[in-house]
C-alpha cells in the first residue's frame, strides 16, 4: 500500500513521520491478517484527519469509521497510536474512499433505546451494547446480518482499546525499582504540576521576601507508571507560587527526556504506587507529544 502524500508539511517531515510509522507498525499483524486502522487523510468539507478501521473479514464495505482526530498529523497520529499501541493490528495512513468509506446505512440502529443511532457513536457511550449486537443479538432479515457483522467489527475495537487499559493498571501497580537505584534514558509525559513555595530555601532580604518555588510534577512512564520529581527554581521570584521567568514551566502532555536521575522513595496514594526521583539530569525537554 503506497503512502499518501500529506498536505500542508515538507517532504522532509513526512519522510520522517513514516519512518516513525514504519518503526511503529514493526513486528505487527499483516493487515491482510489481521486487518488495519487507517488514518484518513482531510477531504473537502472534512478538515480533521479521521480514524477507521479496515476489517478483512467483511465480505462489503470493510472500512468502517471508528471517530474524528484532529487537523494536524502529527496530533493525529499520537492520539490513534496511544489508542492502539497495544493491538497487533498496524496503523496505517490513507486518502477518503468515497465508494468504501460511505455508509451504506448497514451500520444505523433501527430498534431499541439507540434507534437512529450509528454503532459507532454507541461504542463510546455503550460498549457492552455493542457486544450485545455482535453475539446476542438474532438477526431475522438479511439486512440485519450485515449489521451484526458490522457490530462484531466495532466490538474487536472494544477490545483493542480494553488492552491498553488492562496493561496500563498492570504497570501503574509496579514501582520503577528500589529505593537508591539510578535510572537512566527515561522519557516521561507530564500529568499534572502543582507549584509551591520551598519553605527551606525561601528567605527574607531586608524588606523584599525571595520565594524560591518549585513546580511538583507528576508523570508517566511508557507503560503508565507513575513518577513524581520537584523542580526547584534556581533563582528567585518576588512572588509566591510564581515560576520566574528565566525557569522553565512544566506543562501537561508535556514530554520529559531524563538522561539520569536516582529513586529518592516509593509509596502508595489512593490505590495508585507512586515513584519519587531525586538527582534528576534532563537530556531535553519538547512541549510538543509525538508518535
Amino acid at each position: 500500500m503506497a503512502n499518501p502524500r500529506l498536505p500542508g508539511i515538507p517532504e522532509t517531515k513526512e519522510n520522517l513521520l513514516y519512518a516513525k510509522l514504519n518503526e511503529y507498525n514493526r513486528g505487527r499483524t499483516s493487515f491482510k491478517e489481521a486487518g488495519a486502522y487507517l488514518i484518513v487523510l482531510p477531504r473537502p468539507g472534512y478538515s480533521n484527519y479521521s480514524l477507521w478501521i479496515f476489517s478483512p473479514e467483511s465480505e462489503k464495505q470493510s472500512i468502517l469509521f471508528i471517530h474524528d482526530l484532529s487537523p494536524d498529523i502529527d496530533e493525529a497520529l499520537r492520539m490513534a497510536s496511544t489508542m492502539f499501541y497495544f493491538s497487533r493490528r498496524c496503523l496505517l495512513i490513507m486518502e477518503y474512499n468515497k465508494k468504501r468509506m460511505q455508509s451504506n446505512g448497514d451500520d444505523i440502529i433501527s430498534f431499541g433505546k439507540y434507534h437512529g443511532h450509528y454503532l459507532h457513536e454507541i461504542l463510546k457511550v455503550d460498549p457492552a451494547y455493542i457486544s450485545w449486537v455482535a453475539y446476542k443479538f438474532t438477526p431475522r432479515i438479511p439486512k440485519q446480518e450485515r449489521f451484526v457483522e458490522i457490530a462484531k467489527v466495532y466490538h474487536s475495537v472494544h477490545l483493542d482499546l480494553m488492552l491498553r487499559k488492562a496493561k496500563q493498571k498492570q504497570e501503574t501497580g509496579r514501582f520503577l525499582g528500589e529505593i537508591g537505584e539510578k535510572l537512566t534514558d527515561l522519557t516521561l509525559k507530564v500529568l499534572k504540576v502543582r507549584i509551591e513555595d520551598d519553605p527551606y530555601k525561601t528567605r527574607v532580604n531586608g524588606t523584599i521576601v525571595l520565594f524560591y518555588v518549585r513546580q511538583v510534577v507528576t508523570l508517566a512512564g511508557p507503560s503508565g507508571n507513575r513518577i513524581v520529581i520537584r523542580f526547584t527554581s534556581k533563582s528567585p521570584s518576588q512572588e509566591s507560587c510564581r515560576i520566574p521567568a528565566t525557569e522553565h514551566e512544566y506543562k501537561v502532555n508535556e514530554l520529559v527526556h531524563i538522561a539520569s536521575a536516582r529513586i529518592a522513595r516509593i509509596y502508595e496514594s489512593h490505590g495508585s504506587k507512586y515513584t519519587r526521583l531525586n538527582h534528576v539530569k534532563l537530556r531535553e525537554v519538547t512541549h510538543v507529544s509525538r508518535l
